[in-house]
């Protein structure tokens, strides 16, 4: 016996039962804990989208078109019941309702996390991408000020390998993987704290820009 995703077929084990089962908290913990809703999205399985589209653009990095977002303040059970819809699907996180988010290269999103760390300035959560990336989860309306902001603070016409996904946008949240190259991890998980009132942009882009500077050259 087995479940399928679009067009991709993946069979019942007790393993796959206990990502399941994992999978299902974590729903519960951004819906019930942070405040996030959450999207099932579409998973990679051997090179292939499981949405079924062979030439899809984003193999296992968008949402499922036909699925319903599991909204922010469910709790455990409403979780589980939303997600057996869907089993083996991604956990997505839309941007731009809860958080904006600002994108660098891993390495330099590690530097940067120190040195913020060392100055005391607030932070919301981070994640790292298998593709290499560091996302910083900032207040809504950062990807409208990102030009402004940059350019008050001189780096406009700086080559800065930094980006600011806002809505319309989803991110791959942890324990999921991301377009089958490895799973999303936590480099400063959520807290009570962090998750409902993640930092100003303003705060943390000087210290982004200057590191990613720095490490772009």
């Amino acid at each position: 016996m087995g479940f399928t995703i679009g067009g991709i077929r993946e069979k019942r084990s007790g393993s796959r039962r206990r990502v399941r089962t994992t999978e299902c908290t974590a729903v519960a913990e951004y819906t019930g804990l942070w405040g996030w809703d959450v999207v099932p999205g579409a998973r990679a399985v051997a090179g292939r989208c499981s949405c079924g589209d062979p030439v899809c653009t984003a193999p296992g990095a968008h949402p499922l078109p036909f699925a319903e977002p599991v909204p922010a303040g469910a709790g455990l059970d409403v979780a589980t019941k939303a997600w057996a819809e869907y089993p083996g699907a991604a956990l997505l996180l839309p941007v731009g309702r809860s958080f904006d988010v600002i994108e660098v290269a891993e390495a330099a999103g590690r530097r940067a996390l120190v040195r913020l760390e060392r100055m005391g300035l607030p932070l919301g959560p981070v994640c790292a991408t298998p593709t290499g990336r560091a996302r910083f989860f900032v207040a809504p309306g950062a990807a409208a000020e990102l030009p402004g902001l940059l350019y008050r603070m001189g780096w406009d016409d700086a080559d800065l390998d930094l980006h600011c996904l806002g809505p319309g946008a989803h991110v791959t949240a942890p324990p999921s993987d991301l377009g089958g190259l490895g799973p999303v991890r936590w480099l400063r998980p959520p807290t009570l704290d962090t998750a409902g009132a993640p930092p100003q942009a303003r705060l943390l882009l000087g210290t982004l820009a200057y590191i990613c500077h720095r490490t772009h050259r």
